[in-house]
């Protein structure tokens, strides 16, 4: 997947209007703990405190240019790709409904609803909200907005341009870590890569309670896998988008797995270390580094802190 570069600037002009550029710091206790230098990219910054914000807004610009306004939309979520629909939504005046399972997490719950958006609840994972969903626009008449498509694609890479962008050319990380979902944020990250001529090898990293894109990568077909985390509910994915896996096989130097304790441990090591808070996806990337530390002596890292839309119950028993 690739942007020609009047996409790229389109949609820099149209995230910027709403998203700042998030900051990244090498800290320098992440340093001392790791033994190498770890850039985290802090997407846990962005008004929606997390990355899909800016895919939300690429699609609506796109969706609004295409013709007539649709009288509504819908999709499904496990919170924040349901907020990006829901900030995008609300900016070009769209009625939204929010598909998310029963027992998703009460505060993605809460910031979804105070965008506006209609909630539902359905299922007990996201594939049967995601099917729900699909089956209420046909019924209704709404547009039913993906959780993997190349607009989305278009505005998360804005946060990878900003990434790769910062550091003096032959200066960016020899690995950076990409948690996987749907494969958006993944897809981004190669797009942009692609663009700025950066030559750092890209990880995926998926939760170990949730493998479809492991056991599809290690495959090389969509496979799908058993949904169990408990903490990790951006990963919670049962069957691999097929487009973002073709991107994966061709451009991943690897996939890797972390399980709920690694993650919970990256969780604290990030408020311990940078005082940021990460939900469970948003410090999968860092969980990955730090399972392959040894590894990694003598290279630089990145990381993508995707978000920080953690409950603050679940948050405190990590902490504790």
């Amino acid at each position: 997947m690739s942007f020609k570069r009047e996409e790229v600037e389109s949609a820099r002009a149209i995230v910027s209007a709403t998203v700042p550029p998030t900051p990244q710091y090498a800290w320098p206790l992440l340093r001392e703990r790791l033994g190498f230098t770890v850039w985290v990219k802090h997407e846990n910054h962005t008004p929606a405190g997390a990355f899909k914000v800016r895919g939300g807004l690429t699609y609506f610009d796109a969706l609004a240019r295409s013709g007539p306004r649709p009288a509504g939309v819908i999709s499904a979520t496990r919170g924040n790709h349901g907020q990006s629909v829901g900030w995008a939504a609300r900016r070009y005046g769209i009625p939204a409904t929010i598909v998310v399972p029963h027992g998703n997490s009460l505060e993605k719950n809460a910031a979804m609803r105070a965008l506006g958006v209609t909630l539902l609840e359905h299922g007990d994972e996201f594939q049967s909200a995601r099917e729900h969903a699909i089956a209420l626009a046909a019924e209704q008449g709404l547009h039913m907005v993906p959780s993997f498509h190349r607009e989305l694609v278009r505005g998360v890479m804005t946060y990878w341009l900003e990434f790769f962008e910062s550091f003096a050319p032959g200066e960016a990380p020899d690995v950076v870590y990409v948690p996987i979902g749907l494969g958006s944020g993944f897809c981004a990250a190669v797009a942009a890569r692609a663009f700025t001529g950066v030559r750092s090898r890209l990880v995926g990293v998926v939760s170990a309670h949730a493998t479809t894109f492991l056991d599809s990568f290690r495959s090389g077909r969509v496979v799908e896998s058993p949904v169990t985390t408990r903490l990790a509910d951006g990963m919670a994915c049962r069957i691999a988008e097929d487009e973002a896996l073709q991107v994966v096989l061709r451009e991943a130097e690897d996939v890797v797995a972390v399980t709920d304790d690694e993650v919970g441990e990256a969780m604290r090591v990030l408020f311990v270390d940078t005082h940021n808070v990460a939900e469970g996806a948003g410090a999968a990337a860092l969980a990955a580094a730090m399972q392959q530390r040894e590894a990694l002596r003598g290279r630089s890292v990145g990381v993508a802190l995707t978000g920080a839309n953690v409950d603050s119950d679940v948050f405190a028993r990590v902490l504790a």
